[in-house]
């Protein structure tokens, strides 16, 4: 699993070993029911409650329905949430352009992305990919794709570490990056 070595793994999986059978059961069926209870948000594709499809943010009127903030994973949603500063909705890609792991415009939600501007009347987009080599190459790819849009691109401000990813950035650190995003 992301984010477990091998002696986290280790640790785990004998805790589960010495464990009572039922508590293993317990983590099992938890495990299953989140996996069943959760879906992608039919709008933005970022995690959702099956039954609460579209998620909250793209049900929520009070958000700026104009602006959309672009990132690659569904925990970069939450890091953003957790600054209390964006109030536009979002747009999850699933992933990054990656030749060298085979993954392509179309293997993230790039056409659907190009199909809610128009719909929803979109007048801004944040490109808020990671600044990684990934993220800059899926950046540049919206970038060319839209070239003569009437779409405002913006990027986030650097300050974020290059080679990182934003989950694991700082409430104050996003914040200070969304404000100082600039047109590319």
């Amino acid at each position: 699993m992301p984010g477990i070595g091998p002696k986290t793994a280790s640790r785990l999986a004998y805790h589960l070993l010495r464990a009572p059978e039922g508590e293993s059961r317990e983590l099992a069926q938890a495990v299953e029911a989140v996996r069943q209870g959760t879906v992608f948000c039919s709008r933005c594709f970022n995690i959702t409650a099956r039954e609460a499809d579209p998620c909250a943010i793209c049900q929520d009127a009070s958000r700026q329905a104009g602006v959309l903030c672009v990132v690659e994973e569904p925990l970069d949603v939450l890091a953003f949430e957790r600054t209390d500063r964006y109030s536009g909705r979002y747009h999850v890609l699933h992933g990054a352009i990656s030749p060298v792991e085979g993954i392509g415009p179309d293997d993230l939600r790039i056409r659907e992305l190009l199909k809610r501007i128009p719909e929803e009347g979109i007048q801004e987009l944040i490109l808020a990919t990671n600044p990684t080599l990934e993220g800059e190459a899926t950046a540049m790819y919206l970038k060319e794709v839209l070239a003569g849009s009437p779409v405002r691109l913006t990027r986030l401000a650097r300050g974020l570490p290059a080679g990182g990813d934003l989950e694991y950035a700082d409430s104050r650190t996003l914040t200070e990056a969304l404000q100082g995003r600039q047109e590319i």
